[in-house]
């Protein structure tokens, strides 16, 4: 499998990884960037875009990163923060009153970045294609009931975060959640990196590998257990209450899911375009004269502020900052639901699901990016990007306690 890009000498093993994964572990696609010190160190692509047509994964392909998309929904959130236009510690009803129904009027902003607020799914039907009409979905969450007391435990809000922090960036800041990260943060930055994705830029897409289905005796994750055993329990609701998103074959591939303003599972971008969202973080906050947050804003964004031994949702231990995945070592579990997050305690970002990573890790002023065309079967990064991140952090002389730990330097 021909790799492509460049990488510095240093980061050797990190090249060396990306081409097992294609030797190795079943990699289609897949592009991988890595920034030290605002410095790129690894560019890398190649393999396969779309297996069906043969077409290659080139420099310019864009993929969709799925939950990684999460972390840019977050940032339009702190950048605001930053400015002072918005209180993290406000209730949500001080910038979207029709929220507060059903007992939801003490739902703090915080609450629903660190996935505490009690609204993962929603009950009433949806109808098919909601997730492409902005107001429809946000009406729907404001009237919802909380599926338990908001800030007393955290359940992971895998499609309905980006309609609730999204339309908090919205009514504060007068523009849609894709046009305020695109105004804010992909415009400075010169990222390739979209939250409604422009027609022009469709052909680039790597359309989705699904991953195989599970076979007899095959270990399938609890959240898919439990949702496919009560279609009426939350993870239920979450996998199946989406207008066809999730279960429609090709729906997430379709031009009106890449046209459409998700901000939880929506953004369209390649590795270039995580690891260069997360670089400014990584360095403070600023990068190139375009400043994103200060240093006491970066510092919230990083701090553990939900953990919890069984999430609500996904049903394995989680770990939280405000808006970002911290690292968790779920090695201990069944060999279905292993799959976590080995990074440094510094570290911030977030997965997609079937296996993408963006995150920055501002004590090594790293910035990390991986995205890919092939799903995993897991809820979290897999070996193919954990071996990625692995090798970054040998890289820079970082070291683990044991096979399973975190990362340390």
């Amino acid at each position: 499998m021909a790799i492509d890009g460049t990488f510095d000498p240093r980061f050797a093993g990190v090249r060396d990884e990306f081409e097992r994964n294609f030797a190795e572990r079943g990699e289609v696609g897949a592009s991988v960037c890595v920034t030290v010190d605002g410095e790129t160190v690894v560019d890398l692509w190649g393999g396969t875009a779309d297996p069906t047509t043969g077409r290659v994964w080139d420099r310019d392909t864009l993929g969709h990163v799925w939950s990684a998309t999460k972390g840019a929904t977050a940032l339009c959130a702190h950048i605001l923060a930053a400015r002072g236009q918005l209180d993290l510690d406000a209730p949500v009803v001080t910038y979207w009153p029709e929220f507060g129904k059903n007992g939801k009027e003490s739902v703090l902003v915080r609450h629903l970045l660190s996935h505490q607020a009690g609204l993962p799914a929603v009950r009433a039907p949806l109808p098919a294609g909601c997730f492409y009409d902005w107001q429809l979905m946000a009406d729907a969450l404001a009237a919802e009931e909380p599926f338990w007391r908001p800030g007393t435990r955290n359940g992971y809000h895998a499609l309905t975060f980006g309609f609730l922090v999204g339309e908090v960036v919205r009514r504060v800041s007068g523009r849609s959640l894709g046009t305020f990260f695109a105004d804010e943060v992909a415009g400075p930055l010169g990222l390739e990196f979209w939250l409604g994705l422009p027609a022009e830029h469709e052909p680039r897409v790597a359309p989705t590998v699904p991953a195989a289905p599970a076979g007899p005796g095959d270990a399938v994750p609890s959240f898919y257990v439990a949702a496919l055993s009560d279609p009426a329990s939350v993870p239920g609701l979450v996998l199946a209450n989406n207008g066809g998103y999730m279960l429609v074959p090709g729906e997430s591939d379709s031009r009106a899911a890449h046209a459409a303003e998700m901000g939880a599972i929506g953004g369209i971008t390649q590795a270039r375009g995580l690891a260069g969202m997360y670089r400014p973080l990584a360095l403070g906050g600023t990068v190139d004269g375009v400043t994103l947050v200060g240093p006491a804003q970066l510092y919230r964004m990083g701090a553990v502020v939900a953990a919890t031994s069984v999430d609500a949702v996904l049903l394995v231990p989680t770990r939280w900052s405000m808006g970002y995945t911290k690292t968790i070592d779920n090695s201990h579990l069944p060999v279905a639901d292993r799959e976590g997050l080995l990074l440094t305690e510094t570290a911030f970002g977030h997965p997609g699901m079937g296996g993408s990573l963006g995150f920055a890790d501002p004590g090594l002023r790293l910035s990390f990016g991986y995205t890919m065309n092939r799903q995993g079967t897991g809820l979290g990064v897999n070996e193919r990007g954990q071996s990625l991140v692995d090798a970054v952090y040998q890289a820079l002389g970082c070291r683990r306690v044991d096979d399973a730990g975190h990362w340390y330097h």
